[in-house]
């Protein structure tokens, strides 16, 4: 936001790509879904949220790097087809891996106790506690799905092309 706000006042013309949680995330998970069938967060299991493909995001990218029609400063949803909660996720990885995965809640303590305990910085840590609260509390749920925010990889393409591959390796 703040860099947002500098570079907004500098008068250039620039788009930040405003992104939610990407399915490429699940990949620190590969090891934990391959050996005992679970994957973890911090947000509730029913919580459902946008999440993206990171190839979609690279191809939005792409467009507006191609596109010289704009001049203005603004930002640009990339969402996925459809909000998916972590019970959501977990079924279609079982459905995609066949195997089941379940998803296990983790409290916002765990995560923090774990991430000082690996020596990450505190401030950090707490930018991370906070984020994670704030995607709980509803974060990446403000943005209006239209044709023009929506990229097309599908959470159950992705699983059958990349996270598959991962996890049974």
């Amino acid at each position: 936001m703040a860099m947002d706000d500098l570079l907004a006042g500098a008068g250039v013309a620039y788009r930040a790509l405003a992104c939610p949680s990407f399915f490429e995330n699940l990949l620190e998970e590969a090891a934990s879904i391959r050996d005992e069938g679970v994957f973890s967060d911090a947000v509730d299991a029913d919580r459902k949220a946008p999440l993206v493909a990171v190839a979609d995001i690279a191809a939005v990218a792409a467009g507006l790097l191609l596109d010289r029609s704009w001049s203005d400063a603004g930002s640009v949803p990339v969402l996925g087809p459809r909000d998916l909660s972590p019970d959501d996720l977990a079924r279609i990885m079982t459905e995609q891996l066949g195997r089941p995965v379940r998803y296990e809640h983790r409290p916002l303590g765990e995560l923090r106790a774990d991430l000082v305990g690996h020596g990450l910085d505190e401030a950090f840590v707490q930018g991370i506690v906070d984020m994670k609260r704030a995607k709980n509390e509803g974060l990446d749920a403000g943005v209006a799905r239209t044709p023009d925010t929506t990229g097309p990889t599908t959470f159950e393409q992705w699983c059958a092309e990349t996270l598959k591959p991962a996890v049974l390796s």
